[in-house]
């Protein structure tokens, strides 16, 4: 039997006969190497990039060891933002199918915390949060974490650098010092080790080395004169790869609002993503990439975590990151699910140092690539395959998105497959719709009813 076999494992039945629904034949490396650790108990400091399979490694290990008779918070996982608590939420509750009874709830700044606190009262079995939400439930007593065994720090570097430390104090501070403590993180820094040393006892480590999760990802590097260049070579390269969704990469918040804009007035589909955004904002950008109303995400490393996009087939890195690690941490958001990715970064003779670190740290030659042909910048750039509907009515309103796929069908104007991802959310959806056909989508939903109720709705 492979030692990459989920079935070599000390799992619950249940747990197995889902990851086999599910397609979860063999473990990912992280997999392999932390789930024996975590499903005995230890605590354990795992290093490993975006797409690793690390959110199965930990979510399975909560899972196993799960007493669903003891309706008791008895896991919280902290993240450093929203987009990544769902995106775990999401995960565990796939992986929870063939267990019944579980209870998963997700908390995070943005919403309004009396309703969180009415889930909480509930009753929870695992609490998926953000540090800054979990404080404050724990604050109101909403929170009761007196039989939690196991705590999960997910991407703690970005929690660290997101200045999350104290929070991350606090929380642990009126957590069971008796429990399993488990550290993912892409990147090694040492405010990392030294928060390691404070909060957990003997623990295990492993690290997932960069060119395990790279492999699939053809890289090709591009050398640029200047910043000016740097923006046209970028373009090109868009261009040149114009069918496909991408996202961009910058270093900083003001770089990534400057190149969406360039983007944009060059007739490309294009949207910032970055911290500075109204949690609204970065929610709608996310959903309308997500279902290909955008083409091209520009945005920042902190940003872009949670972000979850299975398809997403190339990466830029518009300036070289300034750690090794998240080099490989971005170009690991392509190449996933076996499928082969593309990664493109630009730089000047002036950042040949990194390349030459990034060279060393890659244990392979790095060779400049010739640019596409400056006659591509002729063309028009790609339009996105739909357009974005936002209803306003959600899950409070009873709305669910057979109600919606039947309010544009039944004309017979518009056809299920003319539909694409639908999103209901709390108090509105976000519908998916072939971009030719957006304004009679918009039409129908606006002038019809749903559930003998009007809606009104928009495109955005």
């Amino acid at each position: 039997m492979s030692d990459y076999s989920f079935s070599s494992l000390n799992l619950r039945p249940e747990l197995l006969d889902n990851l086999s629904s599910l397609g979860f034949d063999s473990m990912t490396a992280i997999q392999a190497q932390s789930l024996p650790m975590i499903l005995d108990g230890k605590d354990l400091i795992a290093q490993g990039q975006t797409g690793s399979g690390k959110t199965a490694a930990f979510g399975l290990g909560l899972l196993n060891k799960l007493d669903t008779k003891l309706f008791k918070v008895q896991s919280l996982v902290l993240c450093p933002t929203r987009e990544l608590a769902e995106q775990v939420s999401r995960e565990i509750r796939r992986l929870a199918r063939g267990v019944p009874n579980v209870k998963i709830v997700t908390v995070y700044g943005g919403t309004p915390i009396k309703a969180q606190a009415n889930s909480l009262e509930k009753g929870a079995h695992i609490v998926v949060g953000t540090p800054g939400r979990i404080d404050d439930h724990l604050s109101k007593t909403n929170l009761d974490l007196s039989q939690m065994n196991t705590l999960v720090l997910d991407e703690a570097d970005r929690m660290l650098d997101m200045g999350f430390q104290k929070t991350l104090e606090a929380i642990i501070d009126v957590i069971p010092a008796k429990r399993q403590t488990l550290l993912f993180s892409a990147t090694f820094p040492d405010k990392i080790n030294s928060i390691a040393k404070a909060i957990m006892q003997n623990p295990s480590m492993t690290h997932v080395a960069p060119t395990q999760d790279t492999v699939r990802v053809e890289q090709a590097f591009f050398l640029v004169d200047n910043e000016a260049d740097r923006l046209q070579s970028l373009k090109l390269l868009l261009l040149d790869h114009s069918a496909k969704q991408s996202v961009v990469f910058c270093n900083t918040r003001q770089d990534t609002q400057a190149v969406a804009g360039a983007l944009k007035s060059a007739g490309f589909s294009a949207a910032a993503l970055h911290g500075d955004m109204e949690q609204k904002d970065r929610d709608q950008t996310l959903i309308r990439f997500s279902n290909s109303s955008i083409n091209i995400l520009v945005a920042t490393d902190v940003a872009a975590r949670g972000l979850d996009i299975d398809s997403l087939a190339l990466v830029f890195n518009y300036h070289l990151p300034r750690e090794l690690e998240v080099y490989t941490h971005r170009i690991g958001r392509t190449g996933r699910a076996g499928e082969k990715g593309q990664a493109c970064s630009l730089f000047q003779t002036s950042e040949q140092f990194r390349l030459d670190q990034l060279q060393d740290y890659l244990e392979t030659e790095i060779r400049p690539s010739d640019l596409p042909l400056i006659q591509l910048l002729e063309q028009a750039p790609a339009r996105p395959q739909m357009s974005t509907l936002r209803v306003e009515g959600g899950k409070r309103q009873k709305l669910r998105p057979g109600d919606l796929v039947g309010a544009l069908t039944k004309a017979e104007q518009i056809s299920g497959d003319d539909i694409g991802k639908i999103q209901v959310m709390d108090n509105w959806a976000y519908i998916a719709v072939a971009r030719p056909l957006a304004k009679l989508a918009l039409q129908q939903i606006s002038a019809g009813k749903i559930k003998g109720k009007s809606f009104r709705a928009r495109l955005i």
